[in-house]
């Protein structure tokens, strides 16, 4: 028998073959070798605004939080800047210390996407978030493309929980396949009518529940959403449950950090003079308002066949928003409760 490959390796595999179909030819060393690779005055702005909010606000949502390695790999359209990781291997080379992100930077010619947006043990093994600059992805301004940083940063959380790997494998979703390709394109039954018809009204019902939190409303939309999510359970069989599951565990808690993080930012964070000084910086109030607004919005117009894997990540965030309200306290479980949000949920504290 061969040696198999743990679940992070074949992980890490895949991720970089798919990369691999994506990405252009890299510089050759000579072609660079003239300028010497430096990060641009805004890109470090808004890295340390992220390193800054996550270092002051991040324990106050996740105790523990801080502890992890905030990892980071800027992709520019010449270069590749390694922020806040060990020295690697990969052709980085060392390009002095920032004081500004407190890290010594390395750099190697781009092979990335640079609109990617993505964590996964990149370099050296160690999980990494993969970013292109702010106006290259999806996000609309500089204080969102803060927050995606900070939901990326609690995959990293997520991943160097103890076990997780070998757990996630355990959930025996790979039918075989090495590549770890089942987390993106498991064979959900996203066309299914019925239950096409089912998760429309449970995202519905939790956009109900979500807009009565703090209301007197609240125990009976609380005690709907339960209904309405036992009405989902009992007509997805028990293999691609165990997947939903997982997504909304996963994606769907990291979409809902991403929001608390931008809410906490809000009321409890000044941002510095240089970060508002961006001409696309905007308000944490305004971008917590702006993701809960496309939260709800998923919800209310809901749409598994449209939607698909990306749809669960609004049904899980909404999903922890109302664990805040009916079980205080249900981050402290997070973990014990492993890839099934679906446990917190049932007796009500």
């Amino acid at each position: 028998m061969g040696h198999r490959l743990s679940f992070r390796s074949r992980l890490a595999l895949f991720v970089a073959a798919l990369l691999l179909l994506v990405a252009p030819l890299p510089i050759r060393s000579g072609e660079q070798a003239a300028v010497r690779p430096t990060l641009s005055t805004a890109d470090r702005i808004r890295i340390a605004e992220a390193f800054r909010v996550a270092d002051l606000l991040g324990d106050d949502l996740w105790k523990g939080w801080r502890k992890t390695a905030f990892a980071l790999l800027l992709v520019t359209p010449e270069r590749e800047f390694l922020i806040r990781h060990p020295p690697p291997s990969g052709g980085f080379a060392p390009v002095g210390f920032d004081r500004l992100l407190k890290s010594t930077i390395f750099a190697r010619a781009r092979t990335q996407p640079l609109n990617l947006l993505a964590t996964f043990p990149a370099v050296s093994a160690l999980p990494t978030i993969v970013v292109g600059q702010a106006e290259r992805t999806e996000a609309s301004d500089s204080t969102h493309w803060v927050v995606t940083l900070l939901h990326e940063h609690f995959h990293q959380f997520q991943y160097t929980a103890p076990n997780y790997y070998r757990d996630a494998e355990r959930l025996d979703l790979a039918h075989g396949d090495s590549s770890g390709t089942w987390m993106l394109n498991y064979p959900f039954p996203y066309d299914d009518g019925r239950l096409q018809e089912v998760f429309a009204a449970w995202g519905r019902q939790l956009a109900r529940t979500v807009r009565a939190v703090g209301s007197a409303s609240f125990d009976k939309e609380f005690r709907a959403c339960l209904t309405a999510r036992q009405v989902v359970r009992e007509a997805v069989a028990e293999e691609p449950y165990r997947y939903l599951a997982f997504q909304i565990w996963q994606e769907g808690v990291a979409r809902y950090t991403q929001y608390r993080m931008a809410r906490l930012a809000a009321t409890r964070y000044r941002a510095t003079r240089a970060f508002m000084s961006l001409s696309d910086y905007r308000g944490f109030a305004d971008v917590a308002a702006a993701l809960r607004k496309r939260m709800l919005a998923d919800l209310e117009n809901f749409s598994l066949e449209r939607r698909r894997r990306i749809g669960f990540y609004s049904l899980g965030a909404a999903e922890a928003l109302v664990l805040d309200a009916a079980r205080p306290g249900w981050r402290q479980r997070y973990f014990d409760e492993r890839f099934d949000l679906g446990r917190l949920l049932d007796v009500r504290k």
